[in-house]
């Protein structure tokens, strides 16, 4: 199978979860995004969060038109404050970004996989404010992880990229609603693992920083990309992640992830 069709294949696969965490942790209301094809090369976006209806859903994109395009154009970031009124962009878009969704700050992030730009990610507002800056830079953390994942597993050898059940697992208790259902997987959960039931959220208190830490981590962040989105050192990340660890009672920064999450703590 051609490369660029696998790499196509495997952000549409990856890119719905990623946006969910964005979402979630900056409080970006749109966040959307899809894959490119080369013949012609042209972006489709086909993931989304946050939307009022369905017209972005299947949007192509030609490179040069939009936003989007100008990031499959350049190769690089780009970030409007005002989508209807910049100069900087073609508006064929328009009767979709701005009268159906009502999007004003936008950015767009080139998911890259090798030299290529196989992708597209997006969020925007809708209040006039721009998205902040501190948002952004988790969005950036966002893509190149992704970008790296999909990079990792295009390499020869697929059994490397089975899936985790376990965070599988973690990750249907998390969207349970139901309580009981809930508490009988978590004991699922660990006894899989061979631990001890978890504690209750009232028995373990993170640090904000902490939690900060953790999600990213979630996301796959290195402590050096942690430290450049939190402002702080490396050093100061990994006793962060140590202290998380030690509380939540688990022996590495994966386990106090999944710990954190079946705790309600992220």
């Amino acid at each position: 199978m051609d490369e660029d069709v696998r790499a196509a294949g495997w952000i549409d696969r990856l890119l719905p979860e990623r946006l969910n965490w964005l979402s979630r942790s900056t409080g970006i209301p749109v966040v959307f995004g899809g894959s490119t094809s080369t013949t012609p090369q042209r972006l489709v976006i086909g993931r989304m969060k946050g939307t009022f209806g369905s017209g972005l859903r299947g949007l192509e994109v030609r490179p040069g038109s939009g936003l989007g395009g100008r990031v499959l154009r350049d190769r690089a970031a780009h970030r409007v404050n005002d989508y209807a009124r910049t100069s900087d962009i073609t508006h064929e878009y328009d009767p979709i970004v701005v009268r159906q969704e009502r999007l004003t700050s936008v950015f767009a992030l080139p998911i890259t996989v090798g030299d290529a730009v196989c992708g597209v990610l997006y969020g925007a507002a809708r209040d006039h404010r721009p998205v902040g800056d501190r948002a952004l830079r988790t969005a950036e953390v966002v893509t190149a992880q992704l970008s790296r994942d999909v990079e990792d597993r295009l390499r020869p050898d697929p059994e490397l990229h089975e899936p985790d059940p376990l965070a599988e697992l973690a990750a249907v208790i998390e969207e349970t609603v139901d309580e009981a259902m809930r508490a009988r997987l978590i004991r699922i959960h660990h006894q899989l693992r061979g631990s001890a039931p978890p504690t209750t959220t009232s028995d373990v208190t993170l640090a904000p920083r902490e939690i900060e830490a953790l999600r990213l981590v979630e996301v796959g962040a290195s402590n050096v990309e942690i430290a450049a989105r939190l402002g702080l050192s490396p050093q100061t990340v990994k006793t962060y992640l140590r202290n998380a660890t030690r509380k939540l009672r688990v022996r590495n920064r994966t386990a106090a992830v999944h710990e954190a999450r079946l705790a309600g703590l992220l």
